[in-house]
């Protein structure tokens, strides 16, 4: 075999390919499965041992070559196409800037912000968790029994298990309430802290969606009581919407709390717009209550020796409240009109004393 000229005649064309599609080709009628080089290549079966010694290596010095000559030529036509297109797509950087509008923040940011300022004036701190729970933390830890409608596929999104997966199922949360379990596991008592977050619920309309924005406050000390809970729900209620808020406590039942209360604030009725803060009328705004001993347990935390209180609400509805949002599914349209409306400045940052 000539593998010299064999090597000259390739490097040669290599070297005359004008583009990546004709090296592609030339690589392929050299080193292809049916490429002149594979051929030789196969031809070492049929050598006596004497032969394939001389002939073996070679070969494959030969395809090292062209395929190192291939990599060589590849990367100079592509440093070609570059500098061409460099040449072709110029700019004058002299030229003025484009306006470009600054962004906004959006509203439930904002608000979540702050609810933030407000209860960390109040000593709340921040805590977090998963949006991946089990249901465990999410409804056995909160006193939710089995059969309660919550738990139902219709209401709840559960995460997929495969046939004969006995691990706990998981869910993502309906509530941020599991963060509470997590804190007092980790952190005992005393304690106050708000969690705010991602809550999941199958569910949608003006007024819900599948996915929405809670805060839940929770404060547990010796002597904490049901007037502490109203207290703290005035003073944030009053330093949110700007003005004295009255509330009013109603009977309810929540599993995770006992006794429990719906909560109303002041509110009037104008030509279908909700003033908060006067008039005759009251708007449910959340739910409340003092934790139940069995939630209490759950979180590592002796409910002979304390005791506290918890509430919730939502984030998306009290920004809606606020700010005059009359529909919540526009909250995730990323429609960018409608965050140039509602949006805000991102050096209007939440303060108590410069007013939220």
């Amino acid at each position: 075999m000539n593998l010299d000229q064999l090597k000259s005649d390739w490097l040669a064309r290599i070297g005359q390919a004008a583009d990546e599609a004709a090296l592609e080709e030339i690589r392929v009628a050299a080193l292809g499965k049916k490429g002149e080089i594979s051929l030789k290549m196969r031809e070492l079966g049929g050598m006596s041992p004497e032969e394939r010694q001389v002939a073996g290596p070679a070969l494959n010095a030969l395809k090292d070559e062209v395929t190192a000559a291939l990599a060589a030529k590849k990367a100079a036509l592509a440093d070609a196409a570059l500098d061409e297109r460099l040449r072709a797509e110029w700019l004058d950087v002299t030229l003025p800037a484009r306006h470009r509008r600054a962004g906004t923040i959006h509203p439930v940011s904002q608000v979540t912000e702050e609810v933030t300022a407000i209860f960390a004036d109040m000593g709340f701190s921040v805590a977090e968790g998963p949006q991946i729970e089990t249901d465990w933390y999410n409804f056995d830890a909160l006193n939710i029994p089995g059969h309660h409608p919550a738990r139902a596929e219709m209401d709840t999104f559960y995460t997929h298990r495969s046939p004969g997966d006995d691990r706990p199922p998981h869910v993502l949360r309906t509530h941020t309430s599991p963060v509470q379990i997590r804190y007092m596991e980790a952190h005992g008592a005393p304690c106050r802290v708000i969690a705010p977050g991602r809550v999941y619920r199958a569910d949608y309309d003006q007024t819900h969606t599948p996915m929405f924005h809670q805060v839940e406050g929770l404060a547990i000390d010796r002597d904490i009581s049901m007037a502490n809970l109203k207290w703290v729900l005035e003073e944030f209620f009053s330093a949110y919407f700007g003005t004295k808020v009255r509330t009013r406590f109603r009977a309810s039942h929540f599993p995770f709390t006992e006794p429990s209360a719906e909560v109303d604030i002041q509110c009037s009725w104008e030509g279908g717009t909700v003033k908060v803060g006067e008039g005759n009328d009251w708007l449910e705004v959340l739910g409340s209550g003092m934790v139940h001993p069995k939630v209490l347990q759950a979180g590592g935390i002796d409910p002979t020796q304390w005791q506290g209180f918890a509430f919730g609400m939502g984030i998306d509805r009290i920004a809606m409240l606020k700010y005059g949002i009359p529909d919540l599914r526009a909250f995730f349209d990323s429609d960018l009109r409608w965050l140039r409306h509602y949006g805000f400045s991102a050096l209007q940052m939440p303060s108590v004393h410069a007013g939220v």
